[in-house]
């Protein structure tokens, strides 16, 4: 039996230091559901830090994807209306756009693909990284958790020692999460143990 074919958005915002792993999570997410699309908040688009340089990020998101990358709020804008996907991710997904998507705001190209994704009752899969999801972040999770059609990929803390307020989801989830989204459930368990 042939699998359905589903259109997957692919976001990416700006916790530089995972998107190595967040690249990896984007291969194993094409390979699995094929047409995906990526996005991009303005800062990644943008900025050159030492974990990269923007212009060689977009290039590889392309050569992965196929396509172009969305990195505009005009170019996001289409997303809902057109109802142009099946399932969002955002990997990783900052502090930052955590707080602005519990508050309903939409001033990126990230937070308004997901605004307008959502306005379809479609899944939106969120890949935390924060270093204070268990601080001011917290209450931001919360009321994601309590929100319909937002599902998270299983998360950790990462370095309950060095950093005891940090979560980072387990990116090699993201594809599992994505199919248990589109099914409408949450990937269990959400919260993980330490890391091997």
């Amino acid at each position: 039996m042939e699998q359905p074919s589903f259109r997957i958005g692919f976001a990416l915002c700006g916790s530089f230091c995972t998107h190595a792993k967040a690249l990896s999570a984007l291969e194993k997410t094409k390979a699995r559901f094929g047409d995906v699309t990526a996005i991009v908040s303005e800062n990644v688009a943008a900025l050159d830090t030492r974990f990269g340089a923007a212009h060689e990020l977009m290039r590889e998101l392309e050569r992965i994807c196929d396509k172009r990358v969305i990195d505009s709020l005009p170019k996001a804008e289409p997303l809902g209306p057109k109802k142009l996907l099946d399932a969002l991710v955002i990997c990783p997904c900052t502090g930052n756009t955590l707080g602005k998507l519990a508050s309903g705001v939409a001033d990126t190209t990230v937070t308004l693909s997901a605004k307008s994704h959502l306005r379809n009752g479609r899944p939106l899969i969120l890949a935390v990284s924060t270093n204070d999801a268990l601080a001011s972040s917290a209450k931001s999770i919360g009321a994601l958790l309590d929100k319909k059609n937002v599902y998270f990929v299983p998360f950790r803390q990462d370095d309950y020692r060095e950093k005891p307020t940090s979560l980072v989801a387990d990116f090699d989830l993201v594809p599992d999460t994505v199919a248990a989204a589109l099914e409408g459930r949450q990937l269990q368990p959400l919260v993980l143990g330490p890391a091997e």
